[in-house]
């Protein structure tokens, strides 16, 4: 017999088997007892989470000669075909090789107007279905709307938004789940135990961490380390087989980072890249450890199935590294991560920018602003009218800034709160921001320098960046105030000041107009 990949060995045969996607098989099973079927599925999820294993289990049920039922017997000559995929009324396509109109139309639109041959339905699995092109979208669109009562779709997608609206509304959706840790783990076990293989616990753990809730990503890996190993699946071996660094060389990498050791982090960085490792496997590991660091500094349990001493571990480098260090490097290496695909020499790159990530102290964790107070009502003062024309008594004055109790300090670092991270891509300007240091307070106009000159230049070249940076201060520290950038001195004599020239609005367009003309009225 030819050999089976682990994945299609131990693919799922009976809904019982089908792990962590009980809300799944519980509505597809109570549908079905109460003979609520309906003529169109549409399974999205990411790979590997069961979608075409419950569209098979699905077409057994509906198929089985003793059903429709909730369980196949798996018995009957209909069940055992569908699971060697043999079944003439279940039709399996694979749009991301059958896209075009002409598929669709001699596989799908012409056969279903022929009853089944042998099942009580005919079914269509149509797996990655997002890949089909516009027309046969068109061509299945009529089919799918008004099926024969003889014929069930199900529809199969790991980019649910790439299906047509018009498509996803004639559907029933079940999304599906990334896989749990505990869940991986436990089919791991099983799997390595029906195979007669030993494993290392924490082995087993690495492997459903990079499987990432793919079952189907972690029985690819597992084979591949039965395959590699020459006797127990051992950590070490696992991270050889993937390419990764181990967790020990990442944490003192980490820690010399927070220590600013410039001679450890060139030190470790060389000693990984002598093992081979790829600079983005470097940035990798330590951003799936600093992800795993960020759960432990908030105090969060990990998920079930994982190491207790791998906790204990964690939690420890947590409250080493604090929570400031963790998170502020863990933006900064993912944008690292982002623009290595670009450099050309990534290896040199990535031990600068490691050595600058490094030697940049960690913003501290702002302080929430106090709530500002009620203003008082005021009076208001009476009025004159003077050729039809109603004035004001009094002029209008620009309300005075705040007098934060913090500081100009404070007010600059809820400006840096208030600037938006989406995940881990931190975009442009909060980067430039956050790169500048407080440094005085002129008058109303905070000074903040900049540690390169590319940096007061990225400002200065589009006034539009810090006409929104000066928004940010007025709103945090009140209105009149201002902001200045310069370059950060390197001999102890401070940069002259960098002042932006804006459009003038507001109170200040007021008073520009006011001294023009006061200064060429002849009187």
């Amino acid at each position: 017999m030819a050999y089976l990949s682990l994945y299609r060995k131990y693919r799922s045969q009976t809904f019982g088997d089908l792990i962590g996607q009980d809300h799944v098989v519980r509505t597809l099973q109570n549908a079905i007892a109460s003979g609520r079927i309906a003529h169109s599925y549409l399974f999205t999820g990411p790979r590997g989470t069961g979608k075409t294993s419950t569209a098979r289990l699905l077409a057994k049920a509906l198929c089985c000669e003793n059903g429709p039922s909730a369980e196949p017997d798996n018995e009957c000559m209909i069940c055992k075909e569908i699971s060697e995929g043999s079944f003439i009324d279940v039709l399996e396509m694979d749009a991301a090789s059958e896209s075009g109109v002409d598929n669709i139309r001699e596989k799908i639109v012409e056969v279903s107007e022929y009853r089944p041959m042998v099942a009580r339905y005919k079914v269509f699995i149509i797996d990655e279905v997002h890949d089909l092109s516009g027309k046969a979208f068109d061509a299945l669109l009529k089919t799918i709307e008004e099926p024969p009562p003889h014929i069930i779709f199900i529809l199969a997608t790991t980019e649910y938004n790439k299906v047509p609206p018009t498509i996803r509304s004639r559907c029933q959706k079940f999304e599906f789940h990334r896989g749990s840790m505990r869940d991986l783990i436990e089919r791991l076990n099983f799997v390595a135990n029906a195979e007669g293989v030993t494993a290392e616990p924490q082995a087993i753990s690495a492997i459903a961490r990079m499987a990432d809730g793919g079952y189907r990503d972690a029985l690819t890996l597992l084979e591949q380390a039965i395959l590699t190993s020459e006797g127990a699946i051992t950590l070490e071996q696992v991270y050889d087989q993937l390419g990764l660094v181990p967790e020990d060389t990442v944490d003192a990498l980490l820690q010399a980072m927070s220590a600013q050791d410039v001679p450890k982090i060139l030190a470790v960085a060389e000693e990984v890249s002598r093992r081979g490792r790829d600079p983005r496997a470097l940035l990798e590991s330590m951003l799936h450890r600093l992800s795993d660091l960020t759960r432990a500094s908030f105090q969060l349990d990990g998920e079930s199935g994982e190491d207790a001493s791998r906790e204990a571990s964690l939690h420890e480098l947590a409250a080493v590294l604090g929570r400031d260090f963790v998170l502020e490097k863990r933006g900064s290496l993912a944008e690292a991560h982002r623009l290595i695909r670009d450099v050309s020499l990534p290896r040199l790159w990535l031990e600068s920018e490691l050595i600058r990530i490094s030697l940049r102290a960690p913003e501290p964790t702002p302080v929430p602003a106090p709530a500002p107070a009620k203003p008082k009502r005021v009076a208001e003062a009476p009025t004159s009218t003077v050729s039809g024309q109603q004035q004001s008594a009094t002029p209008k004055v620009a309300p005075a800034p705040n007098q934060d109790t913090e500081g100009p300090s404070g007010v600059w670092a809820r400006v840096l709160s208030s600037l938006p991270i989406d995940g881990e891509n931190v975009p442009a300007l909060t980067r430039k921001a956050r790169e500048g240091v407080f440094h005085s307070l002129d008058g109303t106009t905070l000074v903040i320098e900049l540690p390169r000159q590319m940096d007061l230049d990225w400002f200065t070249e589009n006034p539009k960046r810090i006409t929104h940076i000066r928004k940010l201060v007025e709103e945090h520290g009140g209105a009149g105030w201002s902001v200045q950038f310069r370059l950060r001195p390197k001999n102890g004599k401070p940069e002259e000041a960098v002042a932006v020239e804006l459009p003038a609005e507001g109170q200040r367009l007021d008073q520009i107009a006011r001294e023009v003309f006061a200064a060429n009225d002849p009187a």
